[in-house]
This record gives C-alpha cells, structure tokens and sequence, in this order.
C-alpha cells in the first residue's frame, strides 16, 4: 500500500521497458493524472510523446496546467526516450520512403508493444494523441497510412519530411473516414529547408475538404526550432479538446442562446457529443450549469430550470450546487417556502467554485423580505 501512495503522489513514473520488437530495453516516461485512482471507471485520453528526452516534460506541464481549469480532460503521457538511438528509430527507405529496418520496429514497438501495454496496465481510453519534434514528427505520419490509424490527434512540431510526405499526406488525410485532428507548426525562425516544405504542406493539406479533419496550421513570429515547441503545444491542445471546453462566452451568444432547442435540450447534446467524439463521459461542470441556468432566465423556460435542479441533484448531491439549483427552481416557480427550505439546506453542504453560504444567504434574505 505504501508504494502504491508514492506511484500516487510522485506522478511521474520512469521505466525501462523490455521490447521484444527492439531486441533491448527503452526507457520510458509516464505521468498519471493527478488522483489517479484505479478502482475508478473513468478512462483518459493516451498521448504517446515521442523525443520523450525534452518532449516530455513540456508536454506533461502544459496538461496539468489545462486539466486543472478544466481546458483539457486529464490525461496518461507517456514519453519515450530517443537519445541514443533516434536516428535509428526514425530511420526510412531510400526510395519508398517508409519505416524499413530499425525503423520498421520502433513502429512496431509503439503499436503492438508500448500501447497495449499501457492499456493493460492503466485506465486509458481509445482517444490517443500523438506528439513529435523534427524527425520524430515525421516519423509519426506512417501511422496514418494504416487502413485504421491507431492515434486520433496527429501534433507536428516542425516536421523534418520525408520526401514526398505532403502529397502523400494530402491524399490521405482527404480520405479519413474517422473524426481526426493534424496539427502543424512552423515559425518564422525554423530551419529554412524545414520551413519551405512545412509551407509547401500547408498549402496542400488547407485544400483539403473532408469533414472528418481537423486541421491548424501555425507559423509563428518570434521563434525558431526549438521556441516554437512551448507556443504550439497549447495551441495544438486547443484544437483538440475545442469541444470539451466549458460553455465560454462565444459559445453561448451564439451556439447556446440560437439553439433550436431548449437550453438543457443544448447542455445533453454538448455532453453526448463530448462522450461520442473523444470516447469518455465528462461530468458535468458547474460552468455549465450555471451557463444553461442563464439562458433559462433568459427565455423564461422553467422547465430547463426542473430538469437543471435534478441534474445537479445527482451530480453534485454534496455540494452547495444541488441545493442551489433545486431552490431557484421553486423560487422560480413561485414556490418561495420550498425555496427557502433547499437555500437553507445548502449551508450545511459544501461550497463550490461559484456558490457559497453568502450566495445562498443572499437568496433567502431576498425570499424573506417578500414574505
């Protein structure tokens, strides 16, 4: 039990993993979401870092620093370490210019060795994202020639690109038949011979119209091959978690309050998108919440305002949420005693990022004053 907790509270866990694919070990990096607890049926994202050496760690802090406000879901990252042998990992043919030889097994090692390994071993879901530098960028573009890639986010931090790779690339991605993420990046100081043909790539791939891409392409100002890394990377995750992002501003001018339907109709459709996109249930958070609330409000639905109160009810049985949500609804209703009965339940329950006893206080000070 005592290592367990250490596992728990180090986050980080190094290891040397023996690949029978390599004929050797490597050396790999994981980090587990904070809590992590693996008797909980939740499953996270698997993002599989490759130059794990000094991709890693930029990686691992902009997801903690995402997945605590919520801009992200948490995820496992695993890094692999390539120092003194990536040339021989990202090595490809001559003429085909695909994976052979040393190459051809570090391909292999990821998929049939690294990610089923980690999937027994941790509580991961099928949504992978795949991250590299340089020739490790590159090198991540085979696994999209398969006839089912095994990673759903593709992150290219300047791509030193196999000949031919654009047009390959581009008759590729025009195909996909899954909901799928590339992002690309540059800058105005990268490696010259890089830069030209990651702009020659955008070129191709921006004319590409399939519906299950995602594209985004950057060229920043400012930074070369190295700087451009801690720019892009929470650009990329941007791109990738748009929709798991709480309800902001934007979206509820124009997506929340236009909806055909009523505001909680909105709120089950975001989160059933949320599950079937990237392949794990998010609870529902309190910005949400309040979000939908509002819009209520705004268009005097009570109905969304029940349905609001049950949901939080049941999500939130411990907080001062689930009382807040019930009260305005009665309140709402005309239902001022049985208002002020759950506004003075919440203060013994516990206070949320944007309810306290002062809010609920508030509220049954104003009920009182009508009585």
């Amino acid at each position: 039990m005592l290592f367990i907790t250490l596992q728990l509270s180090a986050q980080v866990i190094y290891e040397s993993f023996q690949s029978n694919k390599l004929a050797g070990k490597r050396d790999i990096k994981i980090q587990l979401p904070r809590n992590y607890d693996p008797q909980e049926s939740v499953e996270y994202p698997l993002i599989i870092v490759l130059d794990g050496d000094y991709l890693f760690e930029p990686v691992i802090g902009n997801v903690d620093y995402q997945s605590y406000w919520d801009e992200m879901p948490k995820c496992v990252v695993v890094g692999i370490n390539q120092s003194t042998s990536r040339d021989k990992d990202l090595h490809y043919d001559d003429e085909l210019y695909f994976p052979s030889q040393d190459g051809a097994a570090f391909f292999e090692f990821i998929g049939m060795e690294l990610i089923p390994y980690i999937e027994n071993k941790y509580k991961v879901s099928k949504f992978r994202i795949a991250i590299g530098h340089d020739m490790s960028a590159n090198f991540l573009n085979y696994y999209l020639f398969k006839e089912y890639p095994i990673f759903r986010a593709f992150v290219m931090f300047s791509p030193d690109q196999a000949p031919e790779m654009g047009n390959r690339l581009r008759e590729r991605l025009a195909r996909l038949q899954t909901e799928s993420f590339y992002y690309l990046a540059t800058a105005d100081g990268d490696i010259e011979a890089l830069q030209k043909e990651i702009l020659n790539t955008d070129a191709l791939l921006k004319t590409i119209e399939n519906p299950k891409l995602h594209y985004r392409f950057d060229n920043f100002e400012d930074a070369d091959h190295y700087s451009l890394v801690g720019l892009a990377i929470p650009k990329a995750f941007n791109q990738i978690f748009e929709l798991y992002k709480p309800i902001n501003v934007k979206e509820y001018k124009e997506k929340l309050l236009t909806f055909e339907g009523t505001p909680f109709e909105y709120l089950l459709k975001k989160y059933k998108n949320i599950q079937d996109f990237y392949g794990f249930k998010k609870k529902v958070v309190e910005n949400d919440l309040k979000a939908i609330a509002s819009a209520a409000n705004k268009k005097d639905d009570l109905e969304t305002l029940k349905e609001l109160s049950k949901l939080a009810r049941k999500e939130y049985p411990e907080s001062m949420i689930s009382a807040y949500y019930q009260g305005l609804y009665h309140e709402k209703d005309n239902n001022l005693k049985k208002a002020l009965q759950y506004y003075n339940s919440g203060l013994l329950l516990e206070p949320s990022d944007f309810i306290d006893k002062e809010i609920l206080l508030d509220k049954i000070y104003a009920i009182q004053d009508k009585e």
